[in-house]
């Protein structure tokens, strides 16, 4: 049988309250008094109030720290390690200080070993002399978090830099640069971080549509241009349809590509029209075919990321289509009935009308850009950038003058029914119209760019 004693108050011998109780608080000691464990003995149900017992020995080697200590970190002799405990818990708690006033010349890296740091999975870098920080682990998301710094500007995430593969590698000083002319795979390894590098810029061009053939054909449109700012990968010069576009962040995964091909020209026979170009897509980017051109005496010209060229009473293609912002591409020109097509629209200029009696109309010039500076791309330009994208020119009647594809890849128009040229491959230039039974050409496949800092 167990034994109860029941007491308000327990004294030391002189007199001074030990324990007491008054309600539901009972007081440990007195004021003044120290409250201590015997040796070998420990406390549950406290819990921390956010400090930790101060290991006053300081580090001069990389070590792992245990939850509730802090540490003196002592740089002196070079770098220094704290490495994170490895399964963490909510509440585990631990600081960490420069001793010697050297993190600044030999930093400390803190180690996450496996756990988030302030919602970032980097280590953090105490790089500015005098610096101390405590860190709390909360949760599996934003793991151990900095809640008393000497400095937060002190404290910086150990710069991490994309890593991926896929389509043909290229570097431009500290950036690095994938080219897809055909369909594959944009594999992101390490993702990286803010302090280094975790955002990609992208072009991103649909194949061009075909030229029409048979009679009057006009240009195909151009396949649909979308571009960033090139803030994420270097400031390179950016078309002007890629002007204030954000880069897209990407985490460890694999991204398909798709880069679409050219729309096959128009037959020399009804109904004539060529055939619209294939999207091309990266991540939540997608640019839209370039539309079909069109011949007299229909139909007219199909709508795209730039639109065909018309050549029946003027009806050509409207470009970007399906709408995005800043606009994919540009409206085809308008067609004469008979023997003027009008040109394909380019990324960022409008297919011209085709004139009576007999004239075609240019296509419509693409956009330029030095996301990729490599004459093994895009068409060449008075300035370093290659030019993307540009529309197919429409036919005319002989002995009229050829009408050229617009820069960016355009297929020239041909005269009566020859002449007419498909666009380029790896731009997406719409293809060239023809007409008196000639057979309209190609448009040029697309391409997809990707560009970021890698070091």
């Amino acid at each position: 049988m167990s034994s109860i004693i029941k007491v308000d108050n327990i004294q030391d011998q002189c007199g001074s309250a030990v324990v007491t109780k008054c309600g539901s608080t009972v007081t440990l000691g007195a004021s003044g008094d120290t409250i201590q464990l015997a040796c070998g003995a420990s406390q549950t149900g406290f819990g921390r109030t956010g400090t930790v017992n101060w290991d006053t020995t300081a580090k001069t080697a990389s070590f792992t720290a245990v939850s509730g200590n802090g540490y003196f970190v002592n740089t002196t002799s070079g770098a220094i390690t704290v490495t994170l405990p490895t399964t963490p818990s909510a509440g585990d708690i631990i600081s960490i200080a420069d001793y010697a006033g050297t993190a600044g010349t030999n930093n400390i890296t803190v180690a996450r070993n496996g756990s988030n740091i302030n919602g970032d999975a980097s280590d953090l870098t105490i790089s500015n002399n005098n610096s101390a920080i405590t860190l709390v682990y909360v949760d599996g998301t934003q793991g151990w978090k900095g809640t008393e710094t000497s400095n937060l500007n002190d404290i910086a995430l150990q710069p991490e830099y994309i890593v991926a593969s896929g389509g043909t590698i290229t570097t431009c000083g500290d950036y690095k640069i994938h080219t897809f002319t055909g369909p594959g795979t944009f594999t992101v390894t390490c993702a990286g971080n803010v302090a280094g590098s975790n955002l990609v810029d992208y072009m991103v061009v649909a194949g061009g549509g075909g030229g029409a053939g048979w009679s009057s054909g006009s240009g195909g449109g151009a396949g649909g241009f979308r571009e960033s700012s090139g803030a994420a990968s270097g400031c390179y010069t950016a078309s002007p349809l890629g002007a204030c576009v954000s880069a897209l962040p990407v985490s460890v995964t694999s991204y398909p590509i798709t880069v679409g091909g050219g729309g096959p020209g128009g037959p020399g026979s009804p109904p004539g029209v060529g055939t619209a170009g294939s999207n091309s897509t990266f991540s939540t980017i997608t640019s839209a075919g370039g539309g079909f051109g069109g011949t007299f005496p229909g139909p007219n010209g199909g709508a795209g990321g730039s639109g065909g060229g018309g050549s029946n009473n003027n009806c050509s293609g409207a470009g970007n289509t399906p709408p995005v912002s800043p606009p994919q591409g540009t409206a085809g020109g308008g067609g004469q009935s008979g023997c003027a097509g009008g040109g394909g629209g380019g990324a960022t200029v409008a297919g011209l009308n085709g004139t009576p009696p007999n004239q075609g109309g240019a296509g419509g010039a693409g956009a330029s850009t030095q996301i990729t500076t490599s004459p093994s791309y895009g068409e060449a330009t008075p300035t370093p950038a290659r030019a993307f994208a540009g529309g197919g020119g429409g036919r005319g009647g002989a002995p009229a003058t050829p009408q050229p594809g617009g820069l960016g890849g355009g297929g020239d128009g041909g005269t009566g029914n020859t002449g007419n040229t498909a666009g380029t491959t790896n731009t997406g230039g719409g293809g060239g119209g023809n007409g008196s039974a000639g057979t309209g050409a190609a448009g040029g496949s697309g391409i997809v760019i990707i560009r970021y800092k890698y070091q």
